[in-house]
């Protein structure tokens, strides 16, 4: 190996990396193998001696063609996994090649001015407030839990107890609320950061899966002490919205940190035509959200986004002797995220965001939501069809006969088909194939195509 010409490695790489992605059109979008022929052709023993690193390149793509999710397909609708645009995977790619720890400015000042930028422009989008603060994380589940690390401090700090400096043991007790409908990640932000679960107050959910903005009233008149709600833009299987302008004003009335677990639905403030499902979403504390869903970055890309910046930072900021940081306007990261030593994730963001502009992200969104009523109307007209939720963004279920069990076939048999993949789920107690469309490359024929496959399994099932 030598720095001084370029590697065969890297241009095998790459050519697997066209290969892969010319093929995601027509390619079989599930895997074709399991955990045991993986394992007997990818394992050995640890050698003495390495092997030839072309050879190693060329055994993980072929590998992977078999033994992996086509998750980047434009016909996968398994789970809210949106694709790569290709400047969000070419900027990617030179941040692999540029290797930079982006934790503090003076390691890296042109990822730290990057990540400033482009948290500009996510508050511009959202149109969220201005003095917002943004962490660049790993995913949903790492924003909920900074944004919540920040409320925890806010609404104890009021208390006048340091949750930092002397942990949960004898502070004040923080009444946590969420809705019946809330995302596991929410609980499990709750249970890394020593609230648990036993404790957390649930409020009733309506047929949707929203929040009921009554019974969260009837709830806070018997709370007192420092209280942290949880809302949902977004639900992971109908797509709804709680109400977010009534939920903010019993929130503002009780004094209470209000944060919005938002990991797709946010992304409705870009589309003007979307945005009034978010109505009253800026008047909350805090925000989580996903890049790697709506943005079609590449994994990993989450957004933590705080009003309160010296809240956000209180919770997260680190410090040691042997660290360069920053005392001026100058960014350092690490004061914004739970990571010490990061990727600077949010070098694809900028690009994206820079690549696409307001329109170019809203005629995405729209497009998802557009594609996901295009599936509605194509199942819905078979008998024995049924669509469980209102279809608001781009989340569908779809039951078939009225029967769990063959729900369940039709989507184990539709993943085997092969032409699209999809997730199955729970709702309101009855089993339903769950749809999500949220990648830039879909298209009215791949959801043609995906439809007539769908209803293809259904019959044969019926037939059987």
């Amino acid at each position: 190996m030598s720095l001084e010409r370029p590697d065969p490695v890297l241009e095998r790489a790459r050519s697997h990396a066209q290969s892969y992605l010319g093929g995601l059109a027509t390619r079989h979008l599930g895997v074709k193998v399991g955990r045991d022929e993986l394992l007997t052709n990818l394992h050995t023993p640890f050698a003495e001696h390495g092997d030839d690193p072309t050879s190693i390149i060329d055994l993980l793509a072929s590998q992977a063609e078999v033994g992996m999710t086509a998750c980047s397909s434009p016909r996968y609708f398994g789970f809210v996994i949106g694709g790569t645009y290709p400047v969000a995977l070419a900027a990617d790619w030179l941040v692999s090649t540029w290797d930079q720890n982006a934790g503090i400015h003076a390691i890296s000042p042109f990822s730290a001015v990057v990540e400033e930028i482009a948290a500009e422009w996510i508050l511009e989008l959202f149109d969220l407030p201005r003095e917002s603060s943004v962490g660049f994380v790993t995913g949903c589940q790492m924003a909920n839990f900074t944004c919540l690390a920040a409320a925890r401090h806010s609404v104890l700090r009021r208390r006048g107890w340091d949750v930092e400096l002397d942990g949960l043991a004898g502070a004040p007790r923080v009444n946590i609320v969420i809705g019946a409908g809330a995302h596991v990640t929410i609980e499990v932000a709750m249970r890394y950061l020593g609230f648990g679960t036993r404790s957390l107050l649930r409020v009733e959910s309506d047929e949707q899966g929203r929040m009921r903005a009554d019974s969260l009233r009837e709830l806070m008149a018997t709370l007192d002490g420092p209280t942290i709600i949880c809302a949902q833009a977004g639900n992971v299987n109908s797509g709804s919205f709680d109400p977010l302008r009534e939920i903010a004003e019993i929130a503002h009335e009780s004094d209470a940190w209000l944060h919005v677990d938002s990991a797709f639905g946010l992304w409705a403030r870009a589309s003007t035509s979307l945005a009034t499902h978010a109505d009253g979403i800026e008047l909350a504390d805090s925000w989580a959200t996903d890049a790697h869903k709506w943005l079609n970055v590449p994994y990993d890309s989450g957004l933590a986004i705080v009003k309160h910046p010296a809240d956000h930072r209180a919770a997260m900021t680190s410090a040691a002797s042997y660290l360069i940081q920053t005392q001026g306007t100058e960014r350092d990261s690490l004061d914004w995220v739970p990571e010490f030593s990061r990727r600077a994730r949010a070098i694809p963001v900028y690009a994206t965001l820079r690549a696409l502009g307001r329109k170019g992200v809203e005629n995405l969104v729209d497009r998802n939501c557009a594609r996901a009523r295009q599936m509605v109307a194509e199942l819905s007209k078979e008998a024995g069809v049924e669509i469980l939720n209102d279809v608001v963004l781009n989340q569908a279920l779809v039951r078939f006969g009225d029967d769990d069990d063959l729900t369940r076939a039709v989507v184990s048999g539709v993943q085997a088909e092969g032409t699209c993949w999809l997730s199955g789920t729970s709702w309101n107690g009855a089993a339903a194939m769950r749809v999500s469309v949220s990648n830039w490359a879909t298209s009215e024929d791949d959801i043609s195509r995906s439809a007539a496959a769908i209803l293809a399994v259904y019959r044969g099932l019926q037939g059987s």
